[in-house]
């Protein structure tokens, strides 16, 4: 689905992939589930670019329902698979996330999530065997030029991915626009963040950020710009 100029979306509001498109090629933020391969295909073909266009996929964390196609990309040779240093055993699945920020939930909400999963291949995600890593403030010789933002908290390696070229930042789960355990809708904390504090405490490093479009790694996209989804993420944090 086509955002904006240079600027596309794969997945839905469970789980989100996007692409950043210019005249070196495509640039992956984000592999989702290994279900989202052929709606890769599908959006790549509709742009009249294939798989060998793809330069490399940058990811905003090592979680798995964020490297879903991750090791299948990697292993047809299209390119490299970027991470935070922090991060890199997390992708490859040498550390597994402690079974944490489950609460509060909405019995509904949850399963429509893990259906959702279930049906895009979340319960055999591949981790990604080799991985290229940068390290803060990286900016990246891949289309577009990403510029790297460490923003720990969801996990160590957590980053920002903000490209100038297509007036983006994609937050991965530094902040959700959906709640996948209670539906709850609007920039607010993401579940399943190993330190709440200092997830909300990177958030000032977005603040100087001039960007319209702020894209979670669950949610729809958010078009309001990067302060305003501040706003109502520490307007959610006060309300508790």
């Amino acid at each position: 689905m086509r955002l904006a100029p240079g600027l596309h979306r794969i997945g839905s509001d469970f789980v989100n992939c996007y692409l950043v498109e210019d005249q070196a090629g495509i640039t992956i933020v984000d592999a989702g589930l290994p279900g989202h391969w052929r709606e890769l295909e599908a959006e790549l073909n509709r742009l009249d670019h294939s798989l060998d266009d793809v330069r490399g996929i940058v990811l905003t964390h090592g979680d798995t329902d964020h490297i879903g196609f991750a090791e299948r990309f990697r292993q047809r040779g299209g390119g490299a698979v970027h991470v935070h240093e922090l991060d890199a055993a997390r992708a490859r699945g040498e550390i597994r996330k402690p079974n944490a920020g489950w609460r509060p939930i909405k019995v509904r909400a949850l399963l429509g999530f893990l259906w959702y999963g279930a049906r895009h291949g979340g319960l055999r995600i591949r981790p990604v065997a080799e991985v290229v890593t940068f390290t803060d403030d990286a900016t990246l010789d891949l289309p577009g030029s990403p510029q790297i933002i460490h923003m720990p908290g969801h996990t160590p390696g957590s980053v920002a991915v903000h490209v100038p070229m297509v007036d983006a930042v994609f937050v991965g789960d530094t902040m959700t626009t959906r709640n996948v355990l209670t539906g709850e809708s609007g920039p607010r904390p993401a579940p399943f963040t190993l330190d709440p504090g200092e997830a909300t405490a990177s958030l000032a490093k977005l603040e100087a950020l001039q960007a319209t479009w702020v894209l979670p790694g669950h949610g729809p996209p958010w078009h309001g710009g990067v302060a305003h989804a501040i706003q109502e993420f520490r307007r959610v944090i006060a309300g508790r």
